[in-house]
């Protein structure tokens, strides 16, 4: 399937803001998933700038990433070099290339993405038996939706007019149900940015079976 996805361009290399909040509690996932064992290698599936797989492999993690972006995968190898972040996207053969990781985390990408079933599909593929993938993405709890449309601030929320923005808008059931028609199960979320439910994002943890 080819898709034209390199029309991101990024300002720099940085973490983004959401990752203020977003990797703390991917963190604690991943230290509680591997508790006890050698820190375990991670597969960062729409890596951006390389933001998240710096902190990753800051905390002694083994990150390999790709993300569609040429301009982002640029910025990130002037910025963390000694990273293996390359061009690549999730509608590419992905395990083929890179093999299979204990990990999958994917970070504010899927609501990008316009065949989010394929995107789970590589995603499945990629995790280990026994392993996990991580995924976040806005949180469209009803009750945020309707605060957001009470005080109008719905345009800012899906920001109809930003070009490569959001065009999928996950609730906790639909993601669920997208993970687990992969073939994930023991599906569970957390809430983070605000109380759970205004929450910023949502982060759903997925197994593989063994």
């Amino acid at each position: 399937m080819s898709v034209e996805l390199d029309a991101t361009t990024y300002i720099h290399a940085k973490p983004t803001t959401a990752h203020s909040y977003i990797l703390p509690t991917v963190l604690g996932v991943l230290e509680g998933h591997f508790a006890g064992s050698a820190k375990a290698d991670v597969f960062d599936l729409g890596c951006g700038t390389g933001g998240a797989a710096a902190a990753l492999a800051k905390e002694g993690y083994c990150v390999v990433g790709v993300d569609p972006s040429s301009d982002g995968i640029a910025k990130a190898n002037v910025k963390y070099p000694g990273l293996p972040l390359k061009v690549g996207s999730a509608y590419d053969e992905l395990s083929g290339e890179y093999g299979t990781f204990d990990a999958v985390i994917s970070l504010e990408v899927v609501e990008h993405v316009y065949d989010p079933k394929a995107f789970t599909s590589t995603m499945y593929d990629l995790v280990k038996p026994g392993g996990i993938a991580v995924v976040s993405t806005p949180y469209h709890g009803y009750l945020k939706n309707v605060a957001l449309a009470a005080l109008g601030k719905m345009d800012d929320h899906f920001m109809p007019l930003k070009d490569h923005g959001h065009i999928k808008f996950w609730s906790r059931n639909t993601l669920g149900t997208l993970l687990l028609d992969a073939g994930f199960h023991s599906i569970r979320f957390e809430y983070v940015g605000r109380i759970p439910a205004l929450a910023k994002s949502m982060i759903a943890v997925a197994e593989k079976p063994l």
